[in-house]
């Protein structure tokens, strides 16, 4: 940085979100435009976000930990202390479908116990979710709660949750699409028990507890990260007074 001015960790994941995404949009152009399969999209959109943000890493942050889905397992992360977690590029059969904008990147920074920065860029909308400064939560006055599920097929706890508050459903691709929709008032409440990694929820979880949202695991426990095994089946992203109605809904 200028001056040798250290660059904040906040101002470094909007940077880097913001970063991959412009340059997933410029591929996928470009490879639509020539005529490439879905698979082939999928694949450079994957490599060329990867490439980008553990080049900036290793630069700005060469003695933190990177826990990626696209990348290596980084050892230093089993100490505990700073662990970058993103996902280059989460949702990658929308971004391989032409017009589909459901898909975003995931920057995240755990530290020990807690959250220090994150981003959550949905690059086709040029929109971008940072914990600071954080979204401010949307007033919405509907009848019937929006419950946001995936595209094809709802886990079974959105179907409690749906039957239990009469939701209506909004069905999109990502889980960081899905969060955003809850933190952007397009919907009101995400459910999950359908299996994930922690990668595709560090980042949406840290935007919108930064915002005021509620977050938690499905039984209400808190949301931890940087277990040795990547694995975090589920959790819920809803406004706050939808909490309670929601975890009786899933546990009567």
């Amino acid at each position: 940085m200028p001056g040798g001015v250290r660059e904040a960790d906040h101002d470094l994941a909007n940077r880097l979100a913001i970063g991959a995404g412009e340059i997933l949009v410029e591929l996928r152009a470009r490879m639509f435009s020539a005529g490439a399969d879905h698979w082939s999209v999928k694949d450079a959109g994957d490599a060329a976000a990867q490439r980008f943000l553990m080049d900036e890493l290793t630069t700005a942050r060469p003695d933190d930990a990177v826990l990626s889905e696209e990348g290596r397992e980084d050892p230093r992360r089993f100490g505990g202390g700073r662990v970058w977690i993103v996902d280059p590029l989460d949702g990658t059969r929308e971004y391989a479908q032409p017009g589909r904008v459901d898909w975003a990147v995931h920057v995240a920074l755990w530290e020990d116990d807690h959250f220090v920065a994150a981003a959550v860029a949905l690059p086709a909308l040029s929109k971008v979710f940072s914990t600071d400064p954080a979204s401010p939560m949307p007033e919405v006055k509907r009848r019937r709660p929006i419950l946001v599920t995936s595209r094809n097929t709802a886990p079974p706890a959105a179907h409690w949750v749906a039957n239990g508050l009469g939701c209506d459903a909004l069905r999109l691709g990502s889980a960081g699409a899905k969060s955003m929709a809850v933190v952007g008032g397009t919907a009101d409440i995400y459910v999950h028990d359908g299996g994930m990694y922690q990668w595709d929820s560090a980042a949406p979880v840290a935007v919108a507890a930064a915002a005021g949202f509620h977050v938690s695991r499905i039984d209400g426990s808190p949301l931890v990260y940087n277990h040795p095994d990547p694995w975090l089946p589920d959790l819920i992203v809803c406004r706050p007074e939808l909490a309670d109605g929601v975890l009786r809904a899933l546990w009567g």
